[in-house]
């Protein structure tokens, strides 16, 4: 079979706890590496507000998946979604080629300036003086 790339959005309940979202976010994991995917890109946005209220919900959790896999992955995937009593709402695309050259460009260029901001943070020096310690001198 053929692997494309994929990405899924999944919105969560957000009314559980930290421990609940993290383990409904472990069972997406081990569903898509259990059935022969990988996870490339992981992205938590975490709580945020929605658009309209859904079951009742005014905010969910956002994560995404970037992974590699064929399309039974996807059946499994999305039918586990379904049926997952927290998941408000999924979204699983392909990605192609334009999407692609995309991500790698946004994660090269956050590579880029995480480097250019660590070297700005060495050259500052130990002891800034900001203006309250100025006032309090005088």
């Amino acid at each position: 079979m053929k692997v494309n790339m994929y990405e899924s959005a999944v919105i969560i309940n957000a009314n559980l706890e930290d421990e609940q979202v993290n383990n409904v976010i472990a069972r997406i994991k081990d569903i898509i590496t259990k059935n022969g995917g990988q996870i490339n890109d992981f992205e938590d946005w975490g709580r945020k507000r929605l658009a309209y209220t859904i079951n009742k919900s005014k905010i969910g959790y956002y994560v995404f998946f970037r992974f590699s896999g064929n399309s039974a992955l996807i059946k499994k995937l999305e039918r586990a979604y379904t049926l997952d009593e927290y998941v408000l709402r999924f979204l699983t695309i392909k990605l192609d080629k334009n999407a692609l050259d995309y991500f790698e460009k946004k994660k090269s260029a956050s590579a880029e300036s995480s480097d250019v901001i660590d070297e700005i943070i060495e050259e500052i020096p130990d002891e800034i003086i900001t203006d309250d310690d100025e006032e309090e001198e005088e």
